[in-house]
């Protein structure tokens, strides 16, 4: 952790809903005149698109069923850690961008699927924010997690996260349910061991909670809206949240313990303004004091 140059994480896996919480931290950034650094998890990913493809072809050759983005074989976890070291030691540090479409690619004359070159981080942040699948990892003597100033964990129940993915993959990537599945079934093991531990790690976790029936998400038709959802907001360190002006802001919420609180999906956006701001503000303030 740094005073001086802090780091705030989002973590979650595909389909977890990390974009929607990005767009708000954006928004924060951009209403406190914060100049944040964005690093996406998958820049860190070790192989390209195709490299993967062929990468995983081989494992399955050799009997490997486990192989997949959420473990460290396909990952630089060392790279990262020393990215977020590095940050929080002088404010830079050494990323890369994954070209995820031809949009995306088409400044940089590169094919989609492809990463950009490694380049240093831009000078004069006011702090490094991260958001992909492995922004608390820990793995042997590799510990990202311990880098992190702000760590958030966005974590909907399991079928709910399957739904998002299954319509997210179909849609905007055209894979069948069944290569879905397939993948889905293949990242298990590593999710059990590399995915949830990591929000024990985190100080906020949000999770969503579907009030319909997804109980077999592989037919579900539509994702569960906000208005058909629940939000459990757990902070691991319940000290100095005034919980009853969160109570008091937020139309029908409540506390079901006595550092979570649950709220209507639709006010998530308000809620995570409402508790994520003063965290924000207060790193501010004390890296200010540090100049």
């Amino acid at each position: 952790m740094s005073a001086k140059h802090p780091i705030i994480a989002i973590t979650g896996s595909s389909g977890a809903g990390t974009t929607s919480v990005m767009r708000t931290f954006e928004q924060i950034f951009r209403r406190e005149g914060v100049k944040a650094a964005f690093v996406e998890g998958d820049s860190f990913h070790r192989y390209d698109r195709a490299e993967m493809k062929r990468q995983m072809a081989q494992s399955v050759e050799a009997g490997n069923q486990r192989f997949s983005h959420f473990g460290p074989e396909a990952n630089l976890f060392r790279e990262l850690e020393s990215l977020f070291r590095d940050y929080g030691e002088s404010g830079s540090g050494r990323a890369r961008k994954y070209l995820h479409n031809d949009e995306e690619a088409a400044p940089f004359g590169q094919p989609s699927g492809t990463f950009t070159a490694w380049k240093s981080m831009p000078p004069d942040t006011d702090l490094l924010f991260y958001e992909g699948l492995h922004g608390a990892a820990v793995d042997g003597d590799i510990d990202i997690a311990t880098h992190v100033d702000l760590r958030i964990g966005v974590v909907p129940v399991i079928n709910l996260e399957w739904i998002q993915k299954l319509h997210r993959d179909r849609q905007a990537r055209g894979y069948s349910t069944e290569a879905v599945t397939d993948t889905i079934l293949r990242r298990m093991p590593d999710y059990v061991n590399y995915i949830c531990p990591q929000f024990t790690e985190t100080d906020i976790n949000f999770q969503r909670v579907p009030t319909v029936d997804t109980s077999n998400p592989f037919i579900a038709r539509w994702i569960p809206t906000a208005d058909e959802s629940m939000v459990v907001i757990r902070l691991k360190n319940p000290r100095g949240i005034n919980f009853p002006y969160l109570l008091s802001m937020i139309p029908h919420s409540f506390m079901s313990r006595a550092n979570s609180i649950v709220i209507h999906g639709a006010k998530l956006d308000l809620a995570m303004q409402l508790i994520l701001t003063p965290l924000i503000l207060q790193l501010m303030e004390r890296k200010r004091r540090t100049l």
